[in-house]
């Protein structure tokens, strides 16, 4: 439990920060809705349509691909700190996942799925 003593206590004065920051902001701001500041800003033009319709599917792709791409990149930085204990395996495993990260990267590529057409 000692060990996570140093990861509690982070997280508690950036809990505690952030509700301060957030009770002084909300205590000294102006409040003064009017129409313009309450309306739904989209783009810096008037909403045309029903926030319910139907999008592409291009958008969920992109995204979808993005998060899969953003949480494979993030292994890379605790391999970093334990590079040097792991040896040449660790790293011979590593070049194996970025190889085969790579080759997906490419395959999405050349399928078009991020073309934005």
């Amino acid at each position: 439990m000692q060990e996570f003593l140093g990861i509690f206590l982070y997280f508690a004065i950036a809990t505690a920060l952030a509700s301060v920051l957030a009770g002084v902001s909300y205590i000294f701001s102006t409040q003064r809705p009017d129409a313009e500041k309450i309306s739904a800003y989209e783009c810096g033009f008037d909403p045309f349509d029903d926030s319910r319709g139907q999008f592409d599917v291009q958008f969920y792709l992109v995204a979808i691909l993005f998060i899969i791409f953003d949480l494979e990149v993030t292994f890379l930085f605790p391999w970093t700190v334990v590079l040097g204990e792991i040896g040449g395996v660790g790293f011979t495993s590593m070049m194996v996942f970025l190889g085969v990260l790579t080759v997906g990267f490419v395959y999405e590529w050349r399928k078009g799925a991020l073309d934005w057409s």
